[in-house]
């Protein structure tokens, strides 16, 4: 190896090690997405509220579960009274999970689901409907109990809820225990904002037993027990009985760390494994050795020229000499409502108030500049006539808006 190459080697070596050190030592952002498993710190997982267990349930002997609620409740002791806690953004129970923990309450235990949805069989089972209010305004929503030792107490929610609560219960079987108080706003009209207040948390009898159903999932979360909300999670575990057991549901969890690709299969394989090892073995000593061979000059191949840029800018060129901006806008305007189809899902027949609002979410743009761009949009389709002015600034939005 000559001179030459060492230092092409070295070079290589020092930008890799200098990307390796800044990628150490750079900040992480946070990740705000929703995990509820008991390893996670993130704002939304639930590493402080599993830690906290213990102190929360003294006399209850902790299990963590981490396979599925039917196998679970198919094998334990059915002589123990015990408590099942479920805490996810969504818990969705299948038909065999269902009918066993109807009949795990109806023993006479108790279930504890702190989620935006149960899933479809449970709800019909004890006739539950949840309804989700878009027009929540942003840290406007407050958490409260209807006992009489909490009425005085309410607890702030200020990022992260999408204002899950219950439109319609079983009254005769059916305990309001706690509410959701939220301030509604519309985005597209003036007018005032009306405060709303809908059930959140509510206690269903079933046989012997009790479900205990909460839609706010993100209060137990690390982000609202260290902001000073460990009460509202206190005193909704003072309605689960002292038992035997708790299981504390692990499995069910946005979060939880699962392997999906190929490899799984390969890696559990013992043969499969040891013959992967051998290959890579193999293949890395075949490098190493190849590469101190020299290597022919490889020839430069000049890539093909793209030309849809220069026949777009022909075309628009052409708009411009006719001066005929309404069809340039309109042409405009379907292009920018295709990608949003596209791109993000978004039916844009028509431009409302729940349009800005799943288009600001699923953009990652914040409400007032998405609402800018639709009302723009609007206004320029309305128009009957254009000018070149309107046709600038259309494209100056949208160029801004994609970024």
């Amino acid at each position: 190896m000559d001179r030459k190459a060492k230092i092409v080697i070295w070079i290589f070596a020092l930008v890799v090690l200098g990307i390796i050190v800044t990628e150490i030592v750079r900040p992480r952002p946070i990740n705000w997405n929703p995990s509820y498993t008991a390893v996670d710190r993130i704002p939304f997982g639930c590493y402080v509220l599993y830690n906290e267990l213990p102190s929360l349930f003294p006399d209850d002997g902790i299990e963590t579960v981490q396979e599925s609620v039917y196998n679970v409740l198919l094998e334990r002791d059915s002589t123990e009274r015990s408590n099942y806690l479920f805490i996810n953004e969504y818990v969705d129970l299948d038909t065999q999970e269902t009918h066993q923990i109807l009949d795990y309450v109806d023993r006479g235990n108790t279930v504890f689901i702190a989620a935006s949805g149960f899933g479809w069989e449970l709800m019909d089972t004890l006739n539950l409907a949840i309804n989700s209010d878009y027009s929540l305004k942003e840290g406007s929503a407050q958490l409260s109990l209807t006992h009489n030792r909490f009425k005085n107490e309410e607890f702030e929610l200020s990022r992260g809820v999408f204002n899950a609560h219950f439109t319609s219960v079983d009254s005769l079987n059916t305990t309001i225990l706690g509410n959701i108080s939220y301030t509604q706003q519309n985005f597209l009209e003036e007018q005032s904002n009306v405060q709303i207040t809908r059930p959140n948390l509510i206690k269903v009898q079933f046989g012997k037993g009790d479900f205990i159903l909460s839609t706010t999932p993100q209060a137990y979360s690390n982000y609202y027990m260290l902001k000073g909300n460990s009460s509202y999670v206190a005193h909704t575990f003072s309605y689960l009985e002292k038992r035997d057991v708790l299981y504390w549901d692990d499995y069910k969890k946005a979060g939880r760390r699962t392997i999906d690709s190929p490899m799984r299969f390969v890696l559990q394989q013992g043969a499969l494994k040891w013959a992967y090892y051998i290959t890579v073995c193999g293949l890395l000593l075949f490098v190493l050795f190849k590469g101190k061979r020299e290597q022919r000059i490889i020839p430069v191949i000049e890539p093909l020229k793209n030309s849809s840029v220069e026949f777009a800018q022909a075309v628009g060129s052409l708009y411009h000499q006719n001066k005929d901006y309404s069809d340039l806008i309109q042409k405009k305007i379907n292009y920018f409502l295709a990608h949003l189809r596209n791109q993000y899902h978004i039916e844009t027949a028509q431009l409302n108030d729940q349009t800005i609002q799943v288009l600001a979410a699923r953009a990652g743009k914040g409400i007032t500049e998405t609402k800018n761009i639709i009302n723009f949009i609007i206004e320029l389709k309305n128009k009957k006539f254009h000018s070149e002015k309107d046709s600038i600034e259309l494209n100056k939005r949208i160029t801004a808006f994609k970024q």
